[in-house]
């Protein structure tokens, strides 16, 4: 029986004509996690505020919170606006901020703390490798005023999984604060709090969770959050309000996605019986390793070792040949059932494989012979990328 199998059998296909989404979200869900949605709730009643209060105590557990130190406020919107609402809340307006950047998302941090008047540095790495803890102790001894680190735990422009235990242990052992964008890692890689140290940590509701679109959640100590009162920029990103008045009513302070919520707790559930954390993040890996494997054997390659491959995405170097282009590509795999997603790579052509999603190797093994048939009828024999994409890793991974 192929390793995979009991898995497959615990999941559930698309229905008819529907693709897999083969993005770090929004992921292909579960047909209950869509049929959760088919009711309507009202946000002030009694069972939603139950609802609400059962969302925050699934994720505190998540968190393996044991000593009651944190709380969990959900936040409307996409992972942006918490990641937002995170950085306005917990960084005072004289605070300075460290920004550890290897991609796109690292890189909106920066944007979004100049857009708050937060002063910033930057340790950059580029697309290819992570920061390590000691580029993050030597940044922080050489800048006695930084007093945050902000790190994305998994950099999906390029795929990377970023070394947070390592960051973490620099981080605290020079007295400063570690803020977490783990929006396409927490739910299926270790983020608890006895993990590593941190004093928030965001994710999404549309990523390995397997929910849907429509908020966010910030995990912090009560203590930050405590401090956090007033210092927000922002009405609706105020991150302290929202817990305030969650502790105070049990209710959102502004309009909550209802069936979001509604759908989030079917996909709890659903993680839960998977195994939790361990489960879920077993399932994407075999995901990975077999998609990855296939694709190598078909002629493509990687942008990143091995050893920096997370479970998420994974992101491949386009082939050189002249007749491959990747919208007729990306047109092709859909047409086969299968929506992948363009690169964002600054010095070559790219583009990425999600692993997450309700899918097992069954469904990445059919991934893999949709590519080769893809190929075959662009007329591309080879996937073997241009020269220079190698150059350019081999350089710097030196």
């Amino acid at each position: 029986m192929p390793a995979d199998a009991k898995t497959n059998n615990a999941l559930e296909a698309p229905r008819l004509g529907e693709p897999y989404l083969l993005t770090p979200g929004p992921l292909t869900t579960a047909f209950s996690v869509k049929e959760a949605m088919l009711r309507d709730w009202g946000s002030w009643d009694g069972d939603f505020r139950a609802m609400t209060a059962e969302l925050r105590r699934e994720l505190l557990a998540i968190a393996e919170d044991e000593t009651g130190e944190f709380d969990c406020v959900p936040m409307q919107g996409s992972g942006s606006f918490s990641v937002e609402a995170m950085l306005g809340s917990f960084v005072p307006r004289d605070g300075k901020v460290l920004v550890l950047m290897n991609g796109a998302y690292g890189q909106r941090i920066a944007q979004t703390l100049k857009y708050l008047g937060r002063a910033y540095v930057a340790v950059d790495k580029g697309d290819y490798m992570p920061p390590r803890g000691s580029e993050v102790a030597a940044a922080l001894d050489a800048d006695p005023a930084i007093t945050h680190v902000v790190v994305v735990h998994c950099e999906t422009s390029s795929g990377i999984l970023n070394p947070l235990k390592e960051i973490s242990e620099a981080v605290y052992s020079r007295g400063r604060k570690l803020l977490v964008d783990s929006m396409s890692a927490f739910g299926a890689v270790p983020a608890g709090v006895l993990d590593f140290r941190y004093e928030a940590i965001v994710s999404s509701a549309n990523k390995c969770i397997e929910g849907v679109p429509g908020f966010g959640f910030v995990l912090a100590r009560k203590s930050e959050l405590e401090a956090a009162k007033d210092r927000s920029h922002s009405l609706s990103l105020d991150v302290h309000a929202q817990w305030a008045y969650l502790n105070k009513t049990g209710q959102w302070r502004f309009t909550p996605p209802t069936h979001v919520v509604a759908a989030f707790l079917e996909a709890l559930r659903l993680h839960r019986k998977e195994g939790g954390v361990a489960g879920r993040g077993s399932r994407y890996a075999q995901n990975r390793d077999i998609m990855v494997s296939g694709m190598r054997q078909l002629g493509f390659e990687t942008l990143l070792g091995d050893q920096w491959l997370s479970p998420i995405i994974v992101t491949f170097f386009s082939p050189a040949h002249p007749n491959f282009k990747f919208e007729r590509f990306y047109e092709l795999m859909k047409a086969r059932g299968f929506i992948i997603y363009p690169g964002k790579l600054t010095v070559v052509d790219s583009f990425r494989i999600g692993c997450i999603g309700q899918m097992d190797g069954h469904v990445m093994r059919k991934v893999v012979a949709g590519a080769a048939e893809s190929l075959a009828e662009m007329g591309v024999d080879s996937a073997a990328p241009p020269a220079l994409a190698l150059a350019e890793r081999a350089r710097l991974a030196a």
